[in-house]
């Protein structure tokens, strides 16, 4: 997962926000399927042609990455370095943005979002999520999320942290509808400590509420977008650094962060103990190599 950095500076423009009717629950990845995760830092790598439409069972048919760190071998049409395999997978989850909350010339979107989603199986998307008190000027929040928080309970220091949110979500969900994507299986909030947050070293604020009237601005923005389902890419510790015990809602599912090396690793955290956000767990995160795999719960 492709980390954010601190206090960027950046210009969006708004987008109209059209409600859309549609599955706002379901995440389509069969249980214990194998995926993938991906972002600019795999920009240029070489990509096999075709794809086998589902992963093996992790329970009937346990590959080789299974115990342990694969090394991925070339394939015909895939370089020695890919992170790709063909057959393995079963849906991708691509990074919108290039680590930034928000879009910039200098921090623009994943100039190979396209490519990545189109060859991708299933294919999602994952956003950065970040709050500092700066990103409340013209140059971060838009009018039109300004105007929207208007209507939003809170403290005027909440509903300046929603319209961040909402901002933050119609910069990425406009720059992926630019690149022509427009029904991504789902999307994903990336929620890390290493981001920009209140409580965390470097970030001028300690209140969590902004960070969670943030994410909260981020979640209804997407789902009256009709950008759903809409799940939260975190774990307890993070989250809990974050967002404390305070509640977000309209997010369906957690996607854990394990720190795991194998897929064997990794499914024990398919447990409600393991949920950060109150939500199932539908995805564990492992790393075999550099590369980021995920395995359905």
């Amino acid at each position: 997962m492709v980390k954010a950095v601190r206090f960027p500076v950046a210009a969006l423009a708004s987008i109209g926000a059209t409600l859309v009717i549609g599955n706002i629950s379901a995440f389509a990845y069969p249980s214990g399927s194998l995926g993938y995760d991906i972002g600019y830092p795999q920009c240029g790598i070489s990509f096999p042609r075709t794809w086998v439409a589902a992963a093996p069972s992790l329970i009937g048919s346990r590959g080789p990455w299974w115990s342990t760190p694969r090394n991925i071998a070339p394939t015909r049409g895939s370089s020695a370095t890919s992170i790709w395999y063909r057959g393995y997978y079963s849906f991708g989850i691509i990074g919108v943005d290039s680590g930034y909350p928000f879009l910039s010339p200098a921090h623009p979107g994943n100039p190979c979002l396209a490519a990545e989603y189109a060859r991708a199986p299933n294919p999602g998307l994952y956003i950065n999520s970040g709050y500092d008190p700066s990103y409340t000027d013209s140059n971060h929040t838009t009018p039109d999320c300004q105007t929207q928080s208007g209507s939003v309970s809170g403290t005027t220091a909440q509903k300046a942290a929603w319209a961040v949110g909402c901002s933050e979500a119609q910069g990425s969900y406009g720059y992926a509808s630019s690149r022509g994507i427009t029904s991504a299986a789902g999307w994903w909030l990336d929620v890390e400590t290493q981001n920009s947050w209140c409580g965390q070293p470097g970030t001028a604020c300690t209140d969590l509420t902004l960070n969670q009237y943030t994410l909260q601005g981020v979640i209804d923005t997407l789902g009256h977008i009709g950008a759903v389902p809409i799940g939260i890419y975190s774990n307890r510790t993070q989250w809990s650094s974050i967002v404390g015990n305070l509640s977000v809602t309209g997010s369906t599912s957690d996607w854990v962060a394990t720190g795991a090396r194998t897929a064997q690793e990794a499914v024990t955290y398919c447990a409600s103990t393991y949920s950060f956000s109150g939500s199932p767990v539908t995805l564990v995160q492992f790393v075999s190599g550099s590369i980021d795999r995920d395995v359905a719960c």
